[in-house]
């Protein structure tokens, strides 16, 4: 084999392999919040202060990180590291929309809705792309960048999830449903406020809460 095309391949393998890692550490920093409820079951209003202010600081950090892009902390590096290629010399949205979408949660919906908004953020959506991305094979019909791998595997995540808080299977089994139909719409980074917001409403009408 010529090498040129030796070279080509590895690069192509390079790219791949920095692909993986990319949006392997962007999804562990995206299922991390699947720890609120725990903390916010023990001081529901001090997470809130402390997700309000790890929102502000992103905030700040990053709009003068998009300005003068340079590095002012050390979550200057690891948004660079996280972002996907199209967030490149811009303001990353993710972090941002994924802070609110737990704020949200936190401030609207009391105990179960709200975990069951988190867990479908963090772990559904979380799950949904990464396996979507790396096995997904099988696209669905009419709906761009969407497989029916991440879809499995953003349903199983939030119906374990919510049979853990609510433990009843037919309940768990409508939440999961939900939360999946949300996922598949293409919103971008917006879905990850319109996942929560949406799974918590139709938990509040499931559970007779309002």
């Amino acid at each position: 084999m010529p090498v040129r095309s030796l070279t080509i391949n590895a690069t192509v393998i390079d790219r791949k392999h920095y692909a993986l890692g990319n949006e392997l550490l962007r999804k562990s920093i995206h299922m991390l919040i699947g720890l609120v409820p725990f903390f916010a079951s023990k001081n529901l209003y001090l997470t809130v202060i402390v997700v309000a202010i790890g929102l502000f600081s992103y905030t700040f950090n990053e709009y003068f990180h998009a300005k003068h892009k340079k590095n002012f902390s050390p979550i200057s590096r690891i948004t660079e590291l996280a972002s996907r290629d199209r967030d490149k010399g811009h303001f990353v949205m993710g972090p941002l929309t994924l802070l609110s979408g737990v704020l949200l949660a936190l401030i609207f919906f009391p105990h179960p809705a709200s975990a069951l908004a988190i867990y479908a953020l963090a772990f559904g959506d979380g799950l949904a792309s990464l396996v979507g991305k790396v096995w997904g094979k099988t696209r669905i019909p009419f709906i761009k960048d969407k497989t029916l791998e991440g879809s499995l595997a953003c349903f199983g995540a939030v119906f374990l999830a919510s049979f853990h808080v609510l433990h009843d299977i037919l309940l768990a089994f409508e939440v999961a449903l939900f939360a999946t139909l949300l996922e598949a719409i293409p919103l971008k980074d917006y879905d990850n406020v319109i996942i929560p917001l949406g799974t918590g409403i139709f938990s509040l009408f499931l559970l007779g809460m309002v």
